[in-house]
C-alpha cells in the first residue's frame, strides 16, 4: 500500500505489507522508506529536514538513497510531532537478518517518539522475537483461525474457481466438511 491516511487530528498511517516473493528487495531501509514516503506522501508542509535531505540527494544524478539511520531518524522527527501508526504485516515473511534490523529500528522510533504506534502481524514463531526487540513496548495478541474462518475463506475460493462446472455443491461442501479441528494449527 502506498497510501498514508491523514486524520482530522493530523495523525498518520503508513502500512507495509511483506511480500515473500520479494524478500530480497525488502531490506529495512527499503521498508521503512517505503513509510516515510507515505507518511510525506501525506503531509500538507514537508518539514524542512525532510526537504534538505532529499534534496541533497537530487543533486547527484543516481546518487544513494537515504540510509537506515536516516530514515529512522526522520521517521522519529514526524512522528515526535503528530500520532503515527505504522502498520507492518506479515512480518515472518521478512528475512531474518532484515527482521532484526527493522525490529531495532521500529525500536528506536518508539523509543525517541511516544506518540508513534506500531502495529505488526506475523505468525507465531516470530512472536519471541519481536518481543525480544521491542520488549516492554510491545503487547502481543495471539488470533488462531477457527473452523468457521477457514470455511468463509474456503467457500470464498471455491466462488473464484475458474471450472465451476468441475465440481458440484455437494463436493464443495464435503471439502470444507472435511476440515478436522486439529488441523488448524498452522
Amino acid at each position: 500500500m502506498d497510501t498514508c491516511k491523514q486524520d482530522v487530528d493530523g495523525s498518520a498511517v503508513a502500512c507495509f505489507y511483506f511480500d515473500f516473493t520479494a524478500q530480497a528487495e525488502q531490506s529495512p531501509a527499503a521498508v521503512l522508506g517505503s513509510v516515510l514516503k507515505q507518511i510525506v506522501g501525506g503531509l500538507d508542509d514537508v518539514p524542512k529536514r525532510i526537504v534538505e535531505a532529499f534534496g541533497a540527494r537530487e543533486k547527484v544524478v543516481g546518487g544513494p538513497r537515504l540510509g537506515l539511520a536516516e530514515i529512522e531518524k526522520l521517521l522519529q522527527d514526524i512522528s515526535s510531532s503528530r500520532p503515527t501508526f505504522i502498520c507492518i504485516d506479515s512480518l515472518e515473511e521478512c528475512l531474518s537478518g532484515h527482521r532484526m534490523k527493522l525490529l531495532d529500528s521500529l525500536n528506536q522510533i518508539l523509543r525517541k517518539s511516544p506518540r508513534a504506534r506500531i502495529f505488526l502481524t506475523g505468525r507465531p514463531h516470530i512472536r519471541d522475537e519481536v518481543e525480544k526487540h521491542l520488549g516492554k513496548r510491545a503487547a502481543s495478541i495471539f488470533v488462531e483461525p477457527t473452523v468457521g474462518d477457514i470455511g468463509m475463506f474456503l467457500r470464498a475460493k471455491l466462488k473464484e474457481d475458474t471450472m465451476p462446472a468441475a465440481m458440484d455443491e455437494s463436493l464443495r461442501e464435503e471439502i470444507i466438511q472435511s476440515l478436522p479441528e486439529k488441523d488448524l494449527k498452522l
